[in-house]
């Protein structure tokens, strides 16, 4: 991953499904910034950003989020990063896009690597469900995913990497883990695996991922991220069914060691072992997206879940 991104100055690291994604990226845009790297920060946001100020958007579907940004929804994890890089004397801006189908998204991302001359985009997945390429038992949740694959997939940028923390964590979505190895194999064998390495707990870039979740969780208290929960539960060595929000309640969790490992592949070459991908092009709003996954999956037999063997 890091001979990949040698090459390239200025690199936008992105959450690809919404929400807290960004989050699972920020232990790489440390390690980017030490290596004197100019990094972005960017979002697929799950929040209410119609009603952001009209100061606040770059162009139509960009919207550069600061600490002092107003909004009228209290869930807005785009902020709360922004907030804590602040404190900590990062670069303290973080761009959001909004839950738009493919060609919009696509735009969005090209105002940026336009304005920034970014060379690598590295869109980021907390979980693994990225890696699902359509026929497998389950596919957690696709939609917002593979939007951001798919327009990032049509950008003329050198480098295209897709990473994913928090192996393990799409199990209470339906994902068979077994099934997302076997997807890493096969992108091995397309030389597109670019190989995992862990998350030390006493890297510097640990322990401001560590202190990022705790300060987003204090931040929006009523919503607290489960997947850099869990991950963050890990990096302190916490093992099995350790909850840490009352959002779990119910829930028998996993927390291992291997929820701490980055596992990265080259984004294009997951865009083409994808089965339905293509079909999401010229989709405009999220909702096509749900529709043409459905209705792919009501076409197909999906492979048997299997078991680890021990």
């Amino acid at each position: 991953l890091f001979t990949r991104l040698k090459r390239a100055d200025r690199i936008l690291v992105a959450g690809a499904g919404g929400g807290f994604d960004v989050f699972a990226g920020l232990p790489l845009a440390v390690a980017l910034w030490e290596m004197g790297k100019q990094v972005h920060l960017a979002n697929l946001s799950f929040s209410r950003l119609d009603g952001l100020d009209l100061g606040v958007w770059v162009e139509q579907d960009v919207a550069a989020i600061g600490p002092e940004t107003a909004a009228r929804d209290w869930y807005f994890p785009e902020r709360s990063l922004a907030r804590w890089l602040e404190v900590h004397e990062l670069p303290s801006t973080v761009y959001a896009f909004p839950k738009v189908g493919v060609s919009p998204l696509r735009a969005a991302y090209q105002v940026l690597v336009d304005r920034l001359s970014i060379e690598a985009i590295v869109l980021v997945d907390g979980g693994t469900d990225i890696l699902m390429r359509g026929d497998e038992a389950g596919l957690g949740t696709p939609e917002e995913d593979m939007a951001s694959l798919a327009a990032v997939h049509g950008l003329d940028v050198s480098e295209k990497i897709v990473v994913c923390l928090g192996f393990g964590v799409d199990a209470y979505h339906g994902v068979n883990h077994v099934q997302v190895l076997e997807n890493l194999a096969a992108l091995d064998r397309d030389g597109a695996y670019l190989g995992a390495f862990s998350l030390p707990r006493a890297s510097r870039a640990a322990e401001l991922y560590l202190d990022a979740v705790a300060y987003a969780q204090a931040d929006a208290p009523a919503h607290p991220s489960i997947v850099n929960g869990s991950i963050a539960a890990a990096l302190q060595g916490r093992f099995g069914d350790a909850h840490f929000t009352t959002r779990t309640s119910g829930s028998e969790l996993f927390i291992n060691p291997l929820m701490a490992l980055y596992f990265a592949v080259d984004a294009d070459a997951l865009a083409r072992r994808s089965l339905y991908l293509n079909r999401l092009e010229g989709t405009v709003l999220m909702r096509q997206i749900s529709s043409i996954i459905e209705g792919f999956r009501a076409e197909i037999t999906p492979r048997s879940p299997r078991a680890f063997p021990h």
